[in-house]
Order: C-alpha cells, then sequence, then structure tokens
C-alpha cells in the first residue's frame, strides 16, 4: 500500500511554507480537491493549500467542523504534542532549532565533546583488535 497518511477530518499536519511554517495544524474540513480547513488553538481558522502542508501520523477524533473548545480539548486529551516531541520527525526539528540558536562558545564545547568522544571510540577500537590478534 503506497500511502499511508490520507487528508481526513482530524488529521494532524505540519505547515511547510508561509507565516504559520513549522505550526501543527488539524484538518478540520476539506474545502476541495487543493485546499482543507485547517485550525489550531492559537491560530485563526482558514483555508490552507495541501502543498502548503505535511501530514504527520497523527489523528485525533473529531467531529466535523469543531467549535475551538471542542478541538482544544480533543488535542489536548490526545497528547498531540506530547506525540510530536516523541516522534522521530519532532525530535529532528527540535534538534535542528537547538543548533541554529547555539553560540560560538557553544558550538566550540560541541566540537570539542564530539573530539573527546572519537578519541575514546579509536581507543576501544583499537583494543578490541589488539585482543583478536
Amino acid at each position: 500500500m503506497p500511502f499511508r497518511r490520507y487528508v481526513e477530518i482530524g488529521r494532524v499536519a505540519m505547515v511547510n511554507y508561509g507565516p504559520s511554517y513549522g505550526k501543527l495544524v488539524v484538518i478540520v474540513d476539506v474545502v476541495d480537491q487543493n485546499r482543507a480547513l485547517v485550525d489550531a488553538p492559537d491560530m485563526v481558522r482558514g483555508a490552507m493549500n495541501f502543498k502548503r502542508l505535511s501530514l504527520t501520523d497523527i489523528k485525533i477524533d473529531i467531529p466535523r467542523m469543531p467549535k475551538k473548545k471542542q478541538l482544544t480539548d480533543a488535542i489536548n486529551s490526545a497528547d498531540v504534542h506530547g506525540k510530536w516531541a516523541n516522534s522521530s520527525w519532532g525530535r529532528k526539528l527540535i534538534v535542528q532549532k537547538k543548533r541554529a540558536s547555539l553560540n560560538d562558545f557553544d558550538r566550540f564545547k560541541v566540537m570539542v565533546a564530539r573530539i573527546k568522544r572519537s578519541s575514546i571510540v579509536k581507543r576501544e577500537l583499537a583494543k578490541l583488535r589488539k585482543g583478536k590478534a
């Protein structure tokens, strides 16, 4: 089966372009073949092109066109943000944001830690090789 993520009411998507870039939104209705009505607790409900949405594996159980309070309750009860933070996609984006916010000294500390780690790995690998020979 080629597709696992379908455009459906309750599907959580991430905005991949525009002013809401990086936000998690929920599809609350399908307008036509190209657009969906999306909503999130911290944004105004509006139509968005499918090309601007990246569908996630997360789906919540909501009726079509729920009120804002119903949507917020469904998002909180399904722990959407927790599931997103634990997904590999979400973790990767968190790491990217963290790396982008590093200052010069933090990048230096990361470099030193990588050098130390690689030297330890090389040392242990040399011990294993010497033990086999």
